[in-house]
């Protein structure tokens, strides 16, 4: 990882501090936001709250067309970007185990403990499963090794894997975006009819 502030106007040995200071602030956001609460992460799948899809949604897209637009002004080299390498087993299994998780606890790992922070003993809970789980992959690890490093695909991207041009791929996902708002809106009308 490089240096938060770049060009030596603050000392590298500072980052540590600066990265608390930034997850300090995240957290803040996150709890003001409602995002400590399990019912409006849950609120998702039960089709009465998209907040955390539309903010979610909203941070990729924002992201990657900054990431795209500053590497287009020759501020940023795309190429020199870490991109995190695809194991495929892994993914699709530590992907369904983490949905499971998600709604039936109404936490996503960093949520939870914003919750924890708060002092909810719903969370508490939850970080005790999460920590619990943690010390059975790691005592089972050397029997699941070979499904946790299977099927690796090496540092790739959609882009990279099927030959795209990635303004396409920005264009289109924000479509999907525009869709998925509007899509959502729709369900949570229908729903609150109902149940309201």
């Amino acid at each position: 990882m490089g240096p938060i502030i770049p060009n030596g106007l603050i000392p590298i040995e500072w980052d540590s501090i600066i990265a608390i200071f930034i997850g300090i602030c995240f957290g803040f956001v996150l709890e003001s936001s409602g995002f400590s609460s399990s019912r409006k992460l849950a609120g998702v799948f039960y089709g009465y709250d998209f907040a955390v899809l539309k903010v979610f949604f909203t941070a990729a897209l924002v992201s990657v067309i900054g990431i795209y637009y500053m590497d287009y002004l020759g501020y940023l080299d795309i190429g020199q970007l870490y991109v995190h390498p695809t194991f495929l087993w892994g993914a699709i299994i530590g992907g369904a185990i983490m949905g499971v998780g998600f709604v039936a606890g109404g936490f996503c790992p960093g949520t939870s403990l914003c919750a924890v922070a708060i002092g909810k003993l719903d969370a508490w809970v939850y970080v005790l499963g999460i920590l619990i789980g943690v010390f059975i992959f790691s005592e089972l690890f050397t029997y699941i090794e070979p499904i946790y490093d299977g099927y690796f695909l090496g540092n790739i991207t959609l882009m990279d894997s099927f030959g795209w041009n990635p303004y396409w791929v920005i264009l289109i996902f924000s479509i999907t975006a525009i869709l998925a708002f509007a899509f959502a809106d729709r369900v949570r009308k229908r729903v609150r009819k109902v149940f309201y």
